[in-house]
């Protein structure tokens, strides 16, 4: 509760490496006994696959932090190493799409070793199973839980947007994924940060449906698609208020059993399986198709 009311920038580094080592320690005992696994995984030349990316992703993680913004910045080496690191660590999930600015946000306040655990506290210990996989299946599937929890919280801004057409997903995938670094101002970010890693991913439909909750009324006055959509792209740059967003999120929305969100990740999580299988199948008896078209190029030759 005490962490709700906000940590002091001064004691974030020691209140997130106390809170990662509650999520992980007991797995950092097994694999980390002789304090070198990190220093192996740096060391390891088995990234080569994934480094190619994540060199790309680099600096576009957090452009405008002075830590990050060129390649010589000490940010960018470090992210390059706990990365690649993660890569070799999780080789079923390697590195991919959101993995970046987490890391990077980690080290804004860890040191680069206690980062890496970090994102391996969030990844495997906090958000649900294939947040981060190749195919974001529960990131997928947390989309429609979200979007079941604003009909219930917020019902006439989920008739807005269904009347309008708007899929909420389109801006708030984002926020999820990266654990809103993406165009959130910063103590917002650090403080859902702050609340995420000692209470768990419900924080995460909390404060978004916060977000919506402190504009409802202004976009209750907006007509059409063009004009929501292009009021939701830029919103969370609006989301300055972190007392007003936590008084939402920890009382307004009340109740919020975890029950129920696990109950509906897994009915979405189901319906997100079940359509890649059937997307996988249709995919599979194209190439099938394709593979016994006669090629008409080879045909003309051959009558050549």
């Amino acid at each position: 509760m005490l962490i709700r009311m906000g940590i002091p920038h001064q004691l974030r580094p020691q209140v997130w490496s106390w809170m990662v080592e509650r999520r992980v320690g007991h797995i950092r005992m097994k694999l980390d006994a002789d304090g070198s696994y990190y220093s192996k995984l740096v060391k390891s030349k088995d990234a080569q696959l994934p480094s190619k990316q994540i060199e790309l992703d680099l600096l576009r993680t957090l452009p405008n932090n002075r830590h990050f913004s060129s390649m010589s910045c000490d940010g960018v080496e470090q992210l390059r190493s706990v990365l690649r690191a993660y890569s070799i660590h999780n080789p079923a999930i390697g590195y991919c799409q959101g993995l970046n600015r987490v890391a990077a946000v980690a080290l804004l306040y860890l040191c680069e070793e206690d980062a890496f655990w970090c994102v391996v506290a969030l990844v495997e210990h906090t958000m649900p199973p294939d947040y981060y996989s190749t195919t974001l299946t529960a990131s997928q599937a947390d989309q429609r839980v979200f979007r079941d929890l604003l009909s219930e919280k917020l019902p006439r801004l989920h008739r807005h947007f269904e009347a309008a057409g708007v899929d909420t997903s389109l801006i708030t995938f984002n926020w999820f994924l990266c654990i809103y670094c993406d165009n959130v101002p910063a103590e917002t970010m650090l403080h859902v940060w702050d609340v995420l890693l000692s209470e768990g991913s419900k924080v995460l439909f909390r404060f978004g449906l916060a977000f919506f909750k402190s504009v409802e009324e202004e976009i209750l006055q907006l007509p059409d698609y063009i004009s929501i959509f292009n009021y939701l792209r830029v919103m969370s740059h609006r989301m300055h208020d972190v007392r007003l967003l936590t008084q939402i999120a920890f009382q307004a929305l009340n109740p919020f059993p975890m029950r129920k969100i696990n109950r509906l990740r897994a009915i979405h999580l189901d319906k997100v399986n079940t359509e890649l299988q059937e997307l996988d199948a249709i995919r599979k008896g194209f190439v099938s198709v394709r593979k016994n078209i006669p090629d008409p190029d080879a045909e003309s030759d051959e009558d050549s």
